[in-house]
């Protein structure tokens, strides 16, 4: 029992040490819709159940729910994606803002925001409807827009990490977010990232990345194997091996054929074997640019368009085994140092430099409940290796993330503390409370800065809390590794507002501070100045909201001097605590006995975004 308690501590160690690591994640972004349905009938016009809606949920996807994973984790995720200018990129906006993921997202007039939406009644999925075409490719100008915003996300995330080079994760799943001068431009500047991990369904679309590590998933491995051709090769005891079939065309996509190995009992038919009674035909997902890739039911044949891996031969045979024997030609195809197969609900097989195979294991669920798992396991082995983790300890961490999300039906997120309680670890929400007094702020600001974690101080009064309080918050947030928030008090508003402020007392307006995912710890005080707070905690980053340069913020001299940085963070446009208030008042006044027939105002149907 002690031996196992250490090895949690070891693990939660390391799940510590990438707080506030700088990560950013580029590819292709979607909103994942779940919609929940009752059903107690079947349509007369057809054998086909009628639906009742009672819920929808809209969670980020693909690269997206990548880096709300990532900022869920404990990292500093930015995310770069081409995003449309639609209804589906609004609420997917709205998820990265919710997630304090920066969103350096690209908006792209006239092509859509790739949507999967789910129907389901009984928790059972019914149907999946998918928008958002491949061919719906970037124009050059969108491209263009593209690269500028990787280059300055790149930069901005150095910037705030002192120097560091940050991590680059890859997710490519087809659907045109990652066109070749944006492959090319991340071959190029490779060295700009310190850690880069790649997620493509693609994987031959990257030589030359040279990634520190790839997560294909068993099928997408096949294919870059039967794209490479297959040699046989023996491997310690099942005997198993890829055929490469002569006279395939070199451009275009091979097949290959799993079986037993030359001398054992094998079949000559390099096509999938129909549907036996008893194992169901194939299922699984269309894979963008090459037919359908899909897995049968029983877990031993993968078929598609051009790629065919046959196990009738070879009934023993299993994916796990199948992955641990070909790891070393992934790692050689790919480039990378290590190789994760993933499994689905059956776990994982990496593979790194030393040649030594590691197997994990998963609990089986419903395939709802698994959506996104992959995008938590490629977070936090992304994060372990970053933080230069060794690879067992890195595949173990993987393996948790993904495995502790997958408890109920939608798009899986793991989050630091979700985590740490796995590991029956303390979280740090435990010790140290987000709604502070002034005399507990130096013992926990002295426990930070022991455990090295960089200081974001901003203040104000945030009377009314909006959207535009929200988002300065998440970008202040993002500038260091845990942010704290002075509050002014009531009669500190009064002086600097009137008579008639503040409209929420200290109390309410410190409360909803405290429960913003992006705040770390929230202290009241009296003066009109926090000058003496800023003396006491000695942030490294001073932030103040407005659209002048740092120089003419008043407390700076006296951050400096105590060895911090002044940012200024320009406010969202549209958003004011005084606009709210008055409009509140002259709803309050306005005698008109029809204000829902009233036409909107522009500001509340108006998105704007922080560049």
């Amino acid at each position: 029992m002690a031996g196992a308690a250490a090895e949690q501590r070891r693990l939660a160690t390391v799940v510590e040490s990438w707080l506030g690591r700088p990560v950013l994640i580029v590819g292709d972004a979607m909103l994942d819709e779940w919609r929940f349905a009752d059903s107690d009938r079947l349509c007369r016009e057809a054998p086909a159940p009628v639906l009742t809606l009672r819920r929808r949920i809209s969670a980020a996807g693909g690269a997206a729910n990548t880096a709300v994973n990532v900022a869920a984790l404990g990292g500093r995720a930015v995310l770069v994606a081409p995003v449309g200018a639609d209804v589906a990129g609004d609420e997917l906006h709205d998820c990265l803002d919710r997630a304090s993921v920066w969103d350096r997202t690209v908006n792209q007039p006239g092509r859509p925001t790739p949507v999967k939406r789910r129907m389901l009644a009984g928790n059972q999925i019914l149907l999946r409807e998918d928008s958002g075409d491949p061919e719906d490719a970037l124009d050059h100008d969108g491209v263009g827009r593209l690269l500028t915003a990787l280059s300055c996300a790149t930069e901005e995330l150095r910037a705030a990490a002192g120097g560091e080079a940050p991590t680059l994760v890859v997710c490519d799943y087809g659907l045109g977010a990652l066109p070749a001068a944006v492959r090319g431009w991340l071959v190029t500047n490779r060295e700009r990232y310190a850690t880069v991990a790649l997620d493509a369904h693609d994987l031959a679309d990257w030589r030359g990345l040279a990634p520190t590590v790839v997560t294909p998933s068993f099928a997408e491995a096949t294919r870059l194997l039967a794209r490479a051709g297959g040699t046989t090769r023996p491997t310690g005891g099942t005997e198993l091996h890829l055929e490469h079939p002569h006279g395939d065309p070199t451009d275009g996509p091979s097949e290959m054929t799993v079986g037993a190995a030359p001398g054992a009992v094998r079949t000559d038919d390099n096509t999938a074997e129909p549907p036996r009674p008893g194992h169901p035909g194939p299922v699984g997902e269309p894979t963008p640019g090459e037919g359908r890739v899909a897995l049968t039911g029983d877990g031993l044949s993968v078929t598609g368009t051009g790629v065919t891996v046959n196990t009738r031969a070879g009934e023993g045979v299993d994916r796990a085994v199948l992955a641990e024997s070909r790891l070393a030609e992934l790692r050689a195809h790919t480039g990378a140092d290590v190789v994760a197969v993933t499994l689905d609900t059956e776990g994982a097989v990496v593979g790194g430099a030393d040649g030594e195979p590691r197997r994990s294991h998963s609990t089986p669920v419903p395939a709802s409940h698994a959506v996104g798992a992959g995008d938590a396991y490629l977070a936090a082995m992304t994060l372990a290796l970053a933080a230069d983790a060794p690879l067992p300890t890195a595949a173990q961490l993987a393996q948790l993330a993904a495995t502790i999300t997958v408890s109920d039906t939608g798009t899986c997120v793991c989050r630091r503390d979700d985590l740490l309680a796995a590991l029956d670890q303390p979280t740090d929400t435990a010790g140290h409370p987000a709604l502070v007094g002034g005399d507990e702020l130096d013992t926990i600001v002295a426990a930070h800065r022991e455990a090295g974690r960089s200081i974001v101080f901003t203040n104000g009064c945030f009377d009314v809390l909006h959207r535009g309080h929200v988002r300065y918050l998440e970008q202040a947030r993002a500038l260091g590794d845990l942010l704290i928030v002075a509050v002014n008090s009531d009669g500190s508003v009064r002086r600097l507002k009137g008579p008639d402020r503040p409209v929420n007392p200290a109390e309410d307006r410190g409360a909803l501070l405290a429960a913003l995912a992006c705040v770390d710890h929230v202290v009241l005080f009296e003066e009109d100045s926090p000058a003496a707070l800023i003396e006491a905690v000695r942030p490294d980053v001073y932030v103040k909201g407005g659209d002048y340069p740092p120089e003419l913020v008043p407390e700076a001299p006296l951050v400096r001097r105590l060895g911090g940085q002044v940012r200024t963070l320009g406010y969202v446009p549209d958003r004011s605590t005084s606009a709210i208030i008055e409009r509140i008042r002259s709803h309050s006044q306005d005698p008109s006995p029809h204000l829902t027939d009233r036409e909107p105002d522009p500001s509340l149907r108006t998105r704007t975004q922080a560049s």
